[in-house]
């Protein structure tokens, strides 16, 4: 499968005085997963909401599968699957009934629904709880279904938008392997994402985004190597030699120095790290501290993320702060 199954082109879009999206160019490849990262407010829910035609861009070109939200929105709904921060599903309805009525909403007749709603619920693994009311479904269930209600359309291009926030480790890891083995079906996944494990794991491409725009993209791999520095990670025996260990690790380089003292870690980011590790092990012993353990690693998406966007979270989406101006 080739070609391209969303492109956005300088694309813009305002709440009042404040740019949600500021130039935002974005592609995402026919049966791969774009995994879309960012601070708060970055603007990551407003692209989503655009590429599923429920709010209107104000310039650029935005295609998807071929069609331009808006001149073919009800094209592009016809392509897409929504699943948004929470659980679109009706609570007081059992899991089978839910996705039953979305069938019909797609045009399903009684049999095709029926048919479509046990595929859906045997791919997802609810069919045990197929009868049971909705609201009695633990948050992992019910993030299940509303992905279920999702697939009814057979839909080219799947938006995620955080599907696993909230979710405990191991309903996280059940979701993942569901959205991989949708890919391998040919399926195209935007997702965006507070994880960046989750991004590791299950995409082909990271964008991140600031302020309404992307300010780098690549794969996995590009963007640690892109970080151009490895790190020194120090495991201690004893938290009392943090402050020693510190200083020695600080003076390998000018890198700041992270401690963890509920781990007993001291990390330092460094060039030449194959070097650095020989004199990180000599002052180390000079100093007389006891290491449990001395690695040297990649970066993680979490330290290249933290490094390239604004640390300060922002607490309120655009969307919010403009309608609570009553604007």
């Amino acid at each position: 499968m080739t070609g391209r199954m969303l492109e956005a082109v300088g694309v813009t879009k305002a709440f009042g005085r404040t740019q949600a999206l500021a130039g935002f160019d974005l592609v995402v490849e026919k049966g791969h997963v774009m995994a879309l990262l960012g601070p708060n407010g970055a603007g990551k829910t407003t692209f989503v909401r655009a590429v599923a035609t429920l709010v209107s861009i104000d310039s650029g070109t935005l295609v998807v599968d071929g069609h331009e939200v808006r001149s073919a929105a009800r094209a592009v709904r016809r392509s897409i699957g929504l699943a948004g921060q929470y659980p679109a599903v009706e609570a007081a309805m059992t899991g089978r009934e839910n996705i039953r009525m979305i069938a019909r909403l797609y045009g399903c007749g009684r049999n095709a629904a029926r048919t479509r709603a046990d595929e859906m619920l045997h791919r997802l693994g609810l069919m045990e709880a197929a009868d049971r009311i909705a609201r009695t479904y633990s948050g992992g269930m019910r993030r299940k279904l509303d992905l279920a209600m999702c697939l009814v359309s057979e839909p080219a291009l799947l938006l995620l938008d955080e599907p696993t926030a909230g979710l405990d480790p191991s309903s996280r890891i059940e979701l993942w392997d569901i959205i991989r083995s949708l890919v391998r079906d040919g399926t195209s996944v935007l997702l965006t994402t507070q994880y960046l494990e989750e991004a590791d794991r299950l995409a082909d491409r990271i964008s991140i985004m600031d302020r309404g725009r992307i300010i780098v993209a690549g794969s996995p791999d590009e963007l640690k190597d892109r970080a151009g520095r490895d790190v020194i990670e120090v495991r201690l025996h004893d938290t009392g030699d943090i402050p020693r260990a510190a200083t020695a690790i600080g003076a390998l380089e000018a890198g700041a120095v992270q401690t963890d003292p509920q781990r007993r870690l001291v990390t330092v980011a460094v060039t030449r790290g194959t070097e650095r590790i020989a004199e990180a092990v000599r002052v180390l012993d000079v100093e007389g501290v006891a290491v449990a353990e001395l690695t040297l690693r990649r970066p993680t998406l979490d330290e290249i993320f933290l490094s390239l966007t604004d640390k300060k979270s922002v607490t309120n989406t655009p969307e919010r702060q403009y309608l609570e101006k009553g604007a």
